[in-house]
């Protein structure tokens, strides 16, 4: 397919048109929608358009114009001159000092036979599971990955596939599977019609919300209080959030099964419970009430740090908000990484169900899109434990593994040991745990190839780097984040700018990917003849299938087409196009399905008595080698920063330092620590140099640091983040910590020392 590419050698003219465009950040899920300034050519005929500004869109029928400071260093991304726009390889050659690492640019069909090679090459040797896949968060950002990705990762037939999901929010979509159905099955919290909500171990304020696509959520929160409704926060930190919240409660970390199971204690002991339309569906209420019988908030009380009177009250205060509107509990990442993220998780479900507050206006309902991944069966209903991890026993999900496994399966040796990896839009070196393991796994690779546009921290060790096109230049519809916004919402994005000559977007990398490794397979394995011609017919054809016209086909397919929402209106309202509110499905599926909710799955029956016993049991203070009491540590986020590839932007770097640990003031007394001083914190893994902000703002006995930070490695060619590195939070996590079901990293209450200076 020809493509008119603008000049990128020359700037445009002073004088040069000036043209509004609209577009979508989709740098976070809160997808707001942006209103661009360019200058420039827009089609190709001359220089490439320069980016003049970027501002909310106020048309928007989901952000209403909020804007947050990555929207505008999008400008950033697309200009910096660390980003890559060719193809490289790495090349060592010897110096008078020992070794010296320089990448090559080489051409895209160079580019496309050393992946090919080099990954055909390891299956040739050590079968198909000796080669790796880690697929990072912005995958599902970027809807060419999405459409296309799957082309190539099915022809790798390999079992050790990983992604960001299991360093997040992987005990979100086992519960969804076991209790709705299906993975993608997360009741959204209706957060504009409630009249109470609960947040444990989220931080929308900071996050634009998560698995809550809710930009814009301070006017939302507002307006929940206007309203007479209350907003309680549950965290070990004042976040964000919580300042502004009416209630905040500081809970120990890592303890959030505990007091949860309290609430459904209270709940069932005070009569509280009250299903709805939900009741006749629900199955094994009583063996509910009777798990979390020792749970009761007597019980929990020295545990989890909050006092029994105080659970009982926001047992009643939610139960008495549902039939006043509506309530919603909603957990995120600080309670899906932790070693009880799962059951956590269900409790959440558990009491939103109990109090009839699922499939309800006021409480939380799934979405319903345009295009629906769920019901077009674009997307599997899930499936925990179908195999496990070589050398440890972890049990993938989607046929997914878990991250916090992936250094061992590259370090042990043995059959299925992995020689090969392809990372996607990932730097699991910083977003993993037990970071510098993965780092020297990385090293002892026999193949790498990445496909990225920096060398950070993890693309560093690949072979060969392959680039795909900038957000602003390709164009864009969230497949993935409207099946979680707060409002039904559908929204197509032309690009922003013409990409630059000789660059291609992630979806044509996959396609390209796909055809020739299986062209070089079927050469290498010559079996079954007429499918692999079938195959290679069907990615010849994805070719020439580009994302905007799947959307367009699904739409058709989805009804969509005939209800007047089709790919042209969508065009035409770049926008968006409101579909309007939430509004009750999950019942009418249910029953149309001939489904029903299991409210005490059998993973959950099985693990319930161990969480008895570890948080009944007698409990031994964790101390250091040194004989020093450990410290929990858990993480932060910062609406300035988005995981570990946003830090090379000035704009978002600039002013205090925010990689800073953070510390309650009697804990810097006992450590003999002043606010601003540089300490060492080390773990069972390692150990980092941060300085620390004493804070009354923290609970005490717990430290925070951000996640993402750490670009003083050598290699990286990030020259702003390295200008600003910080310290990495997992060089300290700890990859034996998972959630005792699914493996998801425990990121919270890791145990954590201060070393003597």
């Amino acid at each position: 397919m020809a493509h008119a590419h603008p000049d990128t050698s020359k700037a445009p003219a002073a004088d040069a048109p000036t043209h509004t465009r609209h577009g979508a950040c989709n740098l976070c899920e809160a997808i707001c929608g942006l209103t661009f300034q360019v200058q420039g050519s827009v089609d190709g005929t001359g220089p490439q358009a320069r980016i003049v500004s970027v501002k909310g869109n106020e048309a928007d029928p989901l952000s209403r114009g909020h804007i947050c400071p990555k929207a505008v260093a999008l400008k950033d991304l697309h200009e910096d001159p660390d980003r890559l726009r060719q193809p490289v390889k790495r090349v060592v050659e010897q110096g008078p000092h020992g070794s010296i690492t320089r990448w090559q640019t080489i051409t895209w069909d160079e580019a496309f036979d050393l992946v090919v090679e080099g990954l055909a090459r390891t299956r040739e040797q050590h079968g198909p599971n000796a080669v790796a896949v880690y697929q990072g968060n912005p995958n599902v950002h970027n809807w060419g990955n999405v459409t296309h990705g799957h082309l190539f990762f099915s022809q790798l037939k390999t079992r050790s596939r990983f992604s960001a999901t299991s360093a997040d929010q992987l005990p979100h979509h086992v519960v969804a599977h076991w209790l709705y159905g299906h993975q993608l099955a997360i009741p959204i919290p209706d957060i504009d019609r409630t009249q109470f909500m609960l947040v444990l171990g989220g931080n929308p304020l900071a996050s634009n919300g998560s698995l809550m696509t809710v930009p814009d959520v301070r006017a939302r929160f507002k307006a929940l209080k206007s309203r007479g409704g209350k907003l309680v926060v549950v965290d070990p930190r004042r976040t964000e959030t919580a300042a502004i919240a009416d209630e905040h409660l500081a809970i120990d970390p890592g303890t959030d099964a505990a007091w949860l199971l309290s609430l459904v204690h209270t709940l069932f002991a005070e009569e509280l419970t009250q299903p709805g339309a939900l009741a006749p569906l629900l199955d094994h209420v009583q063996a509910v009430r009777d798990a979390v019988a020792p749970f009761s908030p007597e019980a929990t009380a020295a545990l989890t740090g909050i006092d029994a009177a105080t659970t009982r009250r926001i047992a009643r205060e939610l139960a008495a908000a549902s039939s006043q509107g509506g309530a919603v509990a909603y957990g995120r990442m600080g309670v899906s990484t932790q070693a009880h993220g799962v059951v956590s998780q269900w409790a959440i479900q558990v009491i939103n169900l109990l109090t009839g507050n699922i499939d309800r206006e006021g409480g939380a309902l799934l979405t319903s899109p345009a295009l629906n991944l769920i019901q077009m069966k674009l997307m599997g209903p899930g499936h925990l434990g179908a195999w496990r991890s070589r050398v440890r026993g972890a049990p993938e999900f989607s046929g997914e593994l878990p991250v916090s496994v992936l250094a061992e399966e590259m370090l042990t040796p043995g059959r299925g040991q992995i020689k090969a990896l392809l990372t996607a839009a990932g730097n699991p070196v910083l977003s993993t745990p037990n970071g510098r393991q993965l780092d020297e796994a990385l090293a002892k690779l026999d193949f790498m190839v990445a496909i990225d546009f920096y060398v950070n921290e993890t693309t560093r060790h690949a072979d060969v780097i392959l680039p795909p096109t900038c957000f602003v230049e390709h164009d864009h519809y969230d497949l993935v984040f409207l099946h979680l916004a707060v409002r039904n919402v559908a929204r197509y994005s032309e690009p922003i700018v013409e990409r630059a000559p000789g660059t291609l977007h992630d979806w044509e990398i996959y396609a390209e990917l796909a055809q020739r490794y299986a062209r070089r397979v079927w050469a290498l394995e010559r079996g079954g003849v007429a499918s692999r011609l079938a195959g290679l017919l069907t990615r010849g054809l994805m070719k020439r299938l580009p994302p905007h016209r799947l959307l367009a086909i699904g739409l058709n397919r989805a009804g969509a087409s005939a209800q007047g929402l089709t790919l042209a209106k969508l065009r035409a309202h770049p926008e968006g196009i409101d579909l309007g509110p939430l509004k009750p499905s999950l019942v009418a599926s249910l029953t149309a399905r001939k489904k029903r909710i299991d409210l005490m799955p059998a993973g959950i029956r099985s693990e319930l008595p161990q969480l008895v016993a570890a948080f009944t049991g007698p409990v031994t203070p964790l101390a250091s080698p040194s004989g020093r009491p450990t410290l929990k540590l858990i993480g932060r986020r910062d609406v300035r920063s988005n995981n570990s590839w946003m830090h090379n932007s000035e704009r978002l770097v600039s002013g205090k330092p925010r990689c800073t640990l953070w510390m309650h003031p009697d804990d810097a007394l006992r450590h003999a620590v002043a606010d601003g001083q540089t300490v060492t914190v080390a773990s069972r893994t390692g150990r980092i140099a941060v300085p620390v902000h004493v804070s009354a703002d923290i609970r005490p006995g717990v430290v925070s640091l951000p996640h993402g930070w750490g670009h003083d490695r050598e290699g990286v060619q990030m020259a702003v983040a390295q200008a600003h590195p910080g310290a990495s939070i997992n060089d300290l996590t700890d990859d034996r910590l998972t959630d005792r079901i699914s493996a998801n990293a425990a990121f919270s209450a890791v145990p954590v020392w201060i070393e003597a200076a």
